[in-house]
């Protein structure tokens, strides 16, 4: 039997590589373009297709693509044959897909930042006519990801990013400086990335003994149930996607480089999420899928609410490390080269304000995939749309007097919204006695570590930049570590699952 916590910790593994990577590649870009005009442009033409990655691709098809597999894993010859179907209507609807938004970028780039000058809008849709494939390659990514998923092989899918970030890092690095427009090299890095996502997989899909065969007709009856599910997962997507299409609107029309700083705010917001959130929810979603395939309610409630404190268990800290060290953390990894001590201030300030939402956002990972493993697909859409309601009138209310800040205020309240609308729909769900016993625990000890973390990082102040980071760091995970381990959240890590899923 698996130990969800072991699972956790392997996808985590993976991630945090990616994660670092991540940041690496994030110092890499500030070095490069830092908050420029350039690099406003490149968000603006890779948001188009990182849209449609989520919607198309990683996001819709992943969620809805586990509860069905796993259901047909009783017999091999089904599951292959139902991914096997999916790969190849992909095969042949991918590149139809693409070659439309490529011919279609001058008409749906300028509705994403209708403030940007001619030239610069120009730039913004040659880059993302050059970027748009990546959107094929991730999504066939995002099948093998779910089978891999679905046979709980979660290390080499959560990896797989890993080898996007150094595509990237190289196209800043290598490939930029070689280019008469740099930002082009950044591009190119990202189809590069891209490629190695997805062939990065191949090796994990043998060993689990999927077989493809081409087949386009007739489509398995599992397709159609994908499709049922992704339905109402686009919505909740689209919806959600709304919120960072009104905030680049938005900051469209701000200073140059407004866009940049909420985007290299929102990276550090998103290493926490990524690395632990992520990997908790995709450890849970097959094991939430198998309870519900056997009816066993019990063993569900269990998972929801294992999911929900194993979450706030490790986004409490983190937001609470990030409040207090977040403009040393950025000025540590960004503030190199182009990118100066100005950009590090107004992303200090985006972050501290992306903050607010760190802890709802993780829930409704975890939130999301219990219902998708229920089979009620659609409740997930009413707190999106929710959310959006929210964003989009604090958003028109806040940039005006609070710039770049308003919009990741409005950012991260909607995500306060979202966790609670879906909080109040899974209440039958969720186990709330040892719920908040767990959540007043972890505050307790997510307190005491910031008080530490205060001190010692008051007492670096004079010392360089990476002790004032490295040495509060440290003193918080150790003492938060030992709390965790001398208190009853110790089971939280050390529970194994009840029952257990289908033997991979």
């Amino acid at each position: 039997m698996k130990s969800l916590a072991g699972d956790v910790l392997l996808i985590a593994l993976g991630t945090a590589v990616s994660r670092v990577l991540g940041l690496a590649r994030d110092a890499s870009i500030a070095a490069q373009f830092g908050a420029s005009a350039a690099y406003d442009a490149f968000l603006v033409a890779f948001f188009a297709a990182n849209v449609l990655r989520q919607l198309l691709g990683e996001g819709a098809l992943a969620t809805a693509f586990v509860p069905i597999y796993t259901g047909l894993r009783a017999s091999a010859d089904e599951a292959d044959r139902f991914a096997s179907n999916l790969l190849s209507l992909l095969i042949v609807l991918f590149p139809l897909f693409c070659a439309a938004g490529i011919i279609l970028a001058p008409w749906y780039v300028p509705f994403l930042a209708t403030g940007f000058a001619p030239q610069k809008m120009a730039l913004t849709v040659s880059l993302a006519r050059f970027i748009f494939p990546f959107v094929a390659l991730v999504g066939f990514g995002a099948v093998f990801m779910g089978i891999l998923n679905a046979h709980e092989r979660f290390f080499a899918p959560s990896f797989a990013p890993v080898w996007f970030n150094v595509g990237m890092i190289a196209g800043a690095l290598i490939l930029a400086p070689r280019w008469s427009t740099p930002v082009y090299g950044l591009a190119a890095g990202v189809l590069l990335g891209g490629a190695g996502q997805l062939l990065s997989q191949l090796p994990a899909l043998r060993k689990v003994r999927f077989r493809f065969s081409f087949t386009l007709l007739p489509i398995d009856s599992g397709v159609w149930s994908l499709l049922r599910r992704m339905a109402p997962a686009v919505f909740i997507l689209a919806v959600s996607e709304i919120n960072l299409l009104v905030d680049n609107k938005l900051a469209s029309y701000l200073p140059d480089g407004s866009i940049s700083a909420l985007q290299y705010g929102m990276r550090l917001f998103q290493l926490p999420l990524g690395v632990l959130a992520v990997s908790i929810a995709t450890a849970l979603l097959p094991r939430l899928s198998a309870a519900q395939v056997e009816r066993d309610s019990a063993r569900f409630s269990t998972y929801v609410g294992d999911g929900l404190a194993a979450t706030a268990l490790v986004l409490l800290p983190a937001t609470a490390g990030l409040a207090l060290l977040g403009g040393d953390v950025i000025r540590l990894l960004f503030e190199h080269g182009s990118f100066a001590a100005a950009d590090t201030l107004r992303t200090a300030r985006v972050l501290a304000f992306y903050l607010v939402g760190l802890l709802p956002y993780g829930w409704v990972y975890v939130q999301v995939r219990a219902f998708y493993a229920l089979g009620r697909t659609t409740v997930p859409l009413i707190g999106a749309l929710a959310s959006v309601a929210t964003n989009v009138a604090l958003d028109l209310a806040l940039v005006g007097p609070m710039k770049e800040g308003g919009l990741a205020l409005a950012t991260g309240i909607a995500g306060i919204v979202n966790a609670a609308v879906l909080l109040v729909f899974l209440r039958e769900k969720t186990p709330w006695a040892s719920l908040v016993r767990r959540l007043t625990l972890a505050a307790a000890g997510t307190l005491g570590m910031s008080g530490l973390v205060y001190a010692t990082h008051w007492a670096a102040r004079s010392t360089p930049v990476v002790v004032r980071v490295l040495a509060p760091t440290l003193v918080g995970l150790l003492a938060y570590g030992l709390f965790v381990r001398l208190t009853s959240l110790w089971r939280l890590v050390r529970r194994p699952p009840r029952g257990s899923t289908q033997p991979s």
